[in-house]
Formats: structure tokens, sequence, C-alpha cells
């Protein structure tokens, strides 16, 4: 009788040989990703700054435009801006600006790095806890290329995610360290990275829960069904104990700092806050595996989802979690499906911050949870039906082009403000939030009749929408219909308690009190922009160019000095120059003149703002 022959199983064992040794292996495959990386993203290198945000965290930010320098750090370790307390974040932006001034190319660059950085330990951390690199190198290819993660890599504004990324990595490559020989020395390294972390993000808060899972699958420092498995658990959990004492931290101070910054929303109740956040999980799962219509805000919805819609949701979520539970002896399933619910709950709108729905910057970290469970799934089931390796590899190719091919195009989106707002529009209905800020850049362009079609346009998805009454006032104004303009900022101001925006409004209607003579209301109206926002830059030139106009160039130069103090620009400068020489202070003045060319890149436009401002 003739003996069978058996094809041998395609495991990582026989690919082994490729490679001399696990050292020489990690270093060819890791440099494979770092060039994969790079040559997806290098288009970044030719994107700008946008008006999203950039301006608070970089362009505007005279702190971080300073550079890195002992005041800095001060500032940054006490600094709210941004409504939250991110110091790691604040320095990565001001050790930019110490090294490429306001060439975004370079900010860019050190994104684009962050991340290839992040791709490498995640597959180190892989590699070395499971000893199967393919798989491991599969994943990490997943969260180099898919395009979701484009948004936080692209987005200078999140390079908060990207480096919170990169030390949450860290630190469960240190817990792998620790777990293999537990000692002070080593927790120590896993606390002070997984501070560091949070210092960069609080999204990060779930990591001692990721570090359970850690526990369950790879580490196996537990054995289900084990005698004593509960005491096991316990252990464990009290291991965590000094690291969720820092999450309980983050999340107290992120609260209290999100609170006062006027970040947390109380306009959706909380059933429909529910309710959104479980479509949105469903969402998220469609976006990974068809990620064809990314933007850079999502609104939220102005009504609870469909009675369908929900029930379709419903069902997704139920579906996945009995197909893990039915399959839980593959721990991988169960450990990469609690993953992505798990590391979502801080961002998924239970506590609404901010307007939207959800983000792809939120996808970020949770997505690495679906890509290891989507990929041992695979290679179990490669192994199980023996299909050939050149099948595999001709997938694994196709998939990978096709995720590069994507990513690349939706680098391209975020050249610009104009692009980035224009592909959303195309890509989601009812945006108010990108139709008010394209039209805010087409205002600053000048194009002030094409940027009234959108702020009417975000008016008409969102009657509640304060920003398009605040904007279509400034597009009456640059037109010169003045009582027209003045209606549409106190619209602004019934529809919106929002500290900044009514602060906007106030200054707006100053503006027109100011143009029309009525120099004491528009003193008024300045005032309460004040009293809305300390140290408010725009009500101070406006209540120096009325100290001016009347001839108090004394009141005029206080004014302009506490302007120049919030933002040291150049028309600030020229103003308090042309009101110190006013004074007699020609010293002073040549100084203040020296600072506002100094501080101007175009010294024309400079002097036309300045004029503008004088003469309206």
């Amino acid at each position: 009788m003739a003996t069978a022959v058996t094809k041998p199983l395609p495991t990582e064992t026989t690919a082994i040989t490729l490679f001399s040794s696990p050292g020489k292996r990690r270093a060819v495959l890791s440099l494979l990703l770092l060039l994969f990386t790079l040559a997806v993203y290098n288009p970044a290198a030719h994107d700008g700054f946008v008006t999203f945000d950039d301006p608070v965290y970089i362009t505007s930010n005279t702190q971080v435009q300073s550079g890195l320098n002992w005041n800095t750090v001060k500032w940054a370790f006490r600094s709210t801006e941004g409504a939250n307390w991110f110091p790691m974040t604040w320095l990565s932006h001001a050790l930019d600006c110490q090294l490429f001034h306001a060439n975004p190319s370079g900010h860019h660059y050190t994104s684009v790095i962050l991340h290839a950085f992040s791709v490498i330990l995640l597959f180190l951390l892989l590699d070395i806890a499971t000893e199967m690199f393919w798989r491991a190198w599969m994943v990490a290819a997943l969260f180099a290329l898919h395009p979701i993660n484009v948004e936080s890599v692209a987005w200078l504004s999140e390079r908060k995610s990207v480096l919170c990324t990169l030390f949450f990595l860290l630190t469960l490559l240190s817990y792998s360290w620790y777990s293999r020989q537990p000692n002070l020395k080593r927790y120590g390294l896993v606390a002070l990275m997984f501070a560091l972390a949070l210092a960069s993000k609080p999204m990060a808060v779930t990591l001692p829960f990721v570090l359970l899972l850690l526990d369950y699958w790879p580490l196996r420092r537990v054995a289900v069904g084990a005698k004593g498995d509960q005491r096991t658990w316990t252990r464990l959990i009290l291991e965590k104990l000094p690291l969720l004492l820092l999450s309980a931290a983050s999340c107290i101070v992120t609260m209290i700092v999100q609170k006062a910054g006027g970040a947390i929303h109380s306009n959706y109740p909380f059933r429909d806050r529910a309710l959104n956040a479980i479509v949105s999980y469903t969402a998220y799962l469609r976006k990974a595996v068809w990620p064809n219509d990314l933007a850079a805000f999502y609104p939220h919805p102005q009504h609870p989802p469909s009675y369908w819609k929900m029930a379709l949701a419903v069902l997704v979520l139920l579906a996945v979690s009995y197909a893990v539970a039915t399959f839980r002896s593959k721990r991988y399933l169960v450990v990469g499906w609690l993953w992505f619910l798990g590391t979502l709950v801080p961002v998924i709108g239970l506590v609404q911050v901010g307007e939207q729905a959800m983000a792809d910057r939120y996808a970020y970290i949770p997505f690495i949870g679906l890509f290891v469970a989507t990929v041992w799934a695979m290679g179990d089931l490669i192994a199980h039906k023996r299909i050939p390796t050149a099948y595999v590899v001709m997938a694994s190719a196709l998939t990978i082009s096709g995720l590069s091919a994507r990513t690349h195009v939706q680098v391209g989106y975020w050249k610009d403000t104009i692009t980035l707002w224009t592909h959303a529009i195309e890509v989601t209905e009812n945006n108010d939030m990108a139709h008010d800020s394209l039209g805010a850049e087409l205002i600053d362009q000048g194009r002030i009749r094409e940027a009234a079609t959108h702020f009417e346009a975000a008016a008409a998805a969102n009657p509640k929408d304060a920003f398009s009454q605040l904007d279509l006032g400034v597009c009456e104004k640059r037109q010169g219909h003045l009582e027209a303009a003045m209606q549409r900022y106190q619209a602004a101001l019934r529809l919106s308690s929002e500290p900044s925006l009514r602060a906007t409004a106030f200054g707006n209607i100053g503006s027109v009190y100011r143009a029309t003579g009525d120099y004491a209301k528009a003193r008024e109206s300045y005032e309460s922009a004040l009293a809305m926002i300390p140290n408010n830059k725009f009500a101070y030139i406006g209540l120096g160019i009325i100290a001016q106009k009347t001839g108090d160039y004394a009141g005029a130069v206080e004014f302009y000095s506490k302007a120049v103090k919030v933002e040291p620009s150049g028309p600030e400068y020229l103003l308090l120059a042309q009101a110190l020489e006013k004074t007699g202070r020609r010293q002073e003045a040549d100084a203040a003149y020296d600072k506002a060319h100094a501080n101007s890149r175009d010294w024309t436009a400079t002097e036309q703002a300045v004029n503008h401002l004088l003469h309206e």
C-alpha cells in the first residue's frame, strides 16, 4: 500500500530560512515597514497648514512659535489651551518650530516619522510576544497604510495622536519586558511610558485595560479554566492599580479642563448620545473594511438614528460578539474585539466633546485590535485550509497596494484648507462645519460671494449654527451692508452661549458701531467682548482705533500695547508705532516699526491691513 504524501502546512517556520537570525529578520522587516510608510506618506511634505485648529496649536500660538525654551516648557505643563492638558504635545510642536520655523514640510515629516516609529514598535511587540513574524508584520503594515489613519498623521493638530500612540506602544513593549521578569525597575519604566502617553493625549486612559488583554493573549499570564484562575486575575488587576490611578487622575484633569474650555457639550440628551455611539461603532467597522468616504468632520445627526439603522447596528455588534464568544478558544479574537470596543469608549460620544458624531483620528489606536484579530484569524484559516503560499502572498500584496493607493490619495486632501473642506462636503451630507470652514477660508481670499453661499448652506443644514450667522454678518459688512451685518451678529449671540463665539460677535458689533461713528456703543461692545474673553486682541485693537480717532493717542498706545502682548504680529506693531509717533515717543516708535517689519512676511499686506482698520 502506497504511503500518502501530505503537503506541509504553510507555517511561518518554513520561511525562517530567509533570515539568518531573529535580530536580522526583525531589522529587515522593520526597514521594509519604514520604507513603505515613508513612501506612501511622502505627499504630506507638500501639504501646508490648515485653518482647522492649526492656528491654535502652531501658526498663531506665540508660545509655541517661540520654540523650545525654558519658558515654553513651564507654559506647556501649565497650559490648558485647546481645552486639554497635553504638555508633551506642546513641546513637540515647539521643537518643530525651533527646527523648521514656519515651513510646514518639516512639521509634517515629524508626524510621518513618529507614525513610522509606531509601526515598527507594533511589529516588534507582536513579533516578540508571539514569534509569528509574518502575521506581526501584516498587522503593522495595515496600521501603517490604512487610510483612516491619515487624519492622525497628515493633520498637524493631531500630533497628539501619533505622539500618544508612540508612548502607548512603548508602554506595551515595556510591559512585555516586565512580564518576563517582574520587578520594580521594569514596572517603573511601564509607568513612565504610560505617563508620557497621558501627557500627549488623554485618550490613553484605557491602557491598563489593554494590559489586562495582553495578559490574556499573547503574554498568557493567566490560564483560563485552571485552578486558582480567579486569584490570578485578582493579582493581575491589583498589579495595574498604580496605572489605574494615573488613568483616574488624567480623567479628572481632562474633564475639568474640557469643561472650563467649553469643549464638553450638553446639546444632545444622553439617549441620543448613546444611540449615536452604537451606530458609530458599526460605522467604524465599515470604514475599516471600505474606507471610501473619509472626511475631516462628521456632523452629529440632528435627530436620533432611524429604527432600521439602529436595529442593524445592534445586530452587527451582537453578531460579531457572538462569533467571538463562540470561538473564544482563539484568544486573539477576544483580545482584538475588546481592544477595539474598549479603547473607543473615551471618544465614542457618551460624553460629548466637540460637535462631531465620530472622527477618523479616534480609530488610530482602536483599529490595532481589529487588525490583530483579522490577521490572526486569516492566518489560522490559511493554515487549516492549506491555502498555497502564492495565493496568500498575492492577496496580501493586493491588500497592501489598495490601501497604499487610497492612503496616498487621502493625504492629498490635507494639502490646504480649501481642498480639505471641499472634499468633506463631497463625501458627507448636511455638514455645516465643513461649509463654515470653507466659507471662512474663502473670506480670507476675498471671495465674499462664494463664501456667503457656503454660510447659507451651513445655516440651512443646521438652523442652530451660530457660526454661519456670524460669518454671514462678516460677508454683509464686507459688502457695506452694515444694518444686515448687525442683524446677523445679533442672531449669532442669540444662538450661542459659547464664550469665544460671543466675544467675536460682540467685537464685530463694535466694529459696526465704530464704522457708523457711534463710538460709545462701540466701546461698550468691545468691553463686553473683553468680559467674555480677557486679553481679546481684536477688542484691544478696536478700543485703540477709537482712542486714536478721537485724538487720545496715549490711550491708543495703551490698548495697542496690550494687543501686541497677546499676539505680536506686524499690523499690531505698526498701529502701535504710529500711535507712539503721534505722542512724540520717537525712539519707542522706531523700535515698534522694527518689530512690525520683523513680524511681517509681507510688508505691503501689513500696511493694507492697517489702512483698512483705520478707515473702515
